[in-house]
């Protein structure tokens, strides 16, 4: 297959699969819009849960490829709503976005992984470019496409390692 040919097969592909859907979830009216109007302008569509209990209702009854969480939410933790997920199989990602201490939000993430969520987290205030690079790096991922990103020293994704050169440089960059 041509390189040509290669990219208009993937541009098919990703029109096929369309834009992130994404679960907000939080209790704060204020902090559901800022969430949703960062994931609108990444490209994503958004569906809104001001609670566990609304929550766990969507995720049995509609299809999401990310729930953006809160944990600590007026009706539970959002901890339930990820072993409620768990339940149904959710094959989806899960961004923790909590003004919880951070050994709260590591647990959250362990708790997780451990029923098979993938998860990252972000402090409140959240830093909306964190936010994007998430949600860019979940749509590459969605798509097949490798995430790159080099974000705080540490590479996200199994192929950097492919881009470095003996020297631990990146290729074709000044050093």
């Amino acid at each position: 297959m041509s390189d040509v040919s290669s990219v208009l097969s993937l541009d098919s592909q990703t029109e096929k699969r369309g834009p992130l859907r994404l679960l907000i979830v939080d209790d704060d009216v204020v902090q559901r819009e800022l969430l949703q109007r960062a994931s609108r302008l990444a490209g994503c569509e958004t569906v809104l849960a001001p609670s566990c209990a609304e929550a766990v209702r969507l995720v049995r009854s509609m299809p999401f490829d990310c729930v953006i969480l809160d944990l600590e939410l007026e009706d539970g933790d959002g901890v339930d709503v990820c072993r409620a997920m768990a339940d149904i199989n959710y094959a989806g990602a899960v961004i923790i976005v909590s003004g919880t201490e951070s050994c709260r939000r590591s647990t959250a993430r362990a708790v997780a992984r451990s029923v098979g969520i993938e998860a990252q987290s972000l402090p409140k205030p959240v830093d909306l470019s964190s936010l994007r690079v998430c949600l860019a790096n979940l749509g590459k991922g969605r798509q097949g496409l490798p995430a790159i990103h080099a974000w705080g020293g540490a590479a996200v994704g199994q192929t950097v390692a492919g881009h470095r050169g003996q020297a631990g440089r990146v290729t074709n960059m000044p050093a």
